[in-house]
């Protein structure tokens, strides 16, 4: 059933997916991820062009240690939103945690490039941890 009709059968529109986030991400704040996860996986049925749920649901995917679900929902996320670095990161991490090592060395040495010190840092880190500096 495609996202519309289930917002139709709800009758809900933006305002209860806001809510639905909002919910979603004060389990987040609180350590319950996999409570959290539930309201992202349904987020992602009900908004699958929300590159902010995909993104969300990656993530916490990769805290749990799921990573290939963690590369799934990431990779939907950058056909949304190819330059979103925090994402780029987490795709970073998935990959050298699924043994993609040339994949990920070559994106993080893409993201040392970045503009954002933080970013950068970060993939110099993950290329240190992973023996590659």
């Amino acid at each position: 059933m495609k996202s519309e009709a289930w917002l139709e059968i709800l009758g809900w529109g933006s305002a209860e997916l806001d809510d639905l986030r909002f919910v979603g991400y004060s389990y987040i704040r609180q350590g319950h991820y996999d409570t959290a996860i539930s309201f992202f996986e349904a987020l992602v049925i009900l908004a699958p062009q929300s590159a902010y749920d995909l993104q969300t649901l990656g993530a916490l995917y990769l805290q749990k240690g799921n990573n290939l679900a963690a590369l799934n929902y990431i990779e939907r996320a950058l056909k949304l939103e190819p330059q979103h670095t925090p994402s780029l990161l987490n795709r970073t991490k998935a990959l050298f945690s699924l043994g993609y090592r040339r994949q990920a060395i070559m994106q993080a040495i893409e993201l040392q490039k970045n503009a954002n010190k933080r970013v950068a840092d970060q993939a110099s880190a993950l290329l240190m941890v992973h023996g590659q500096a």
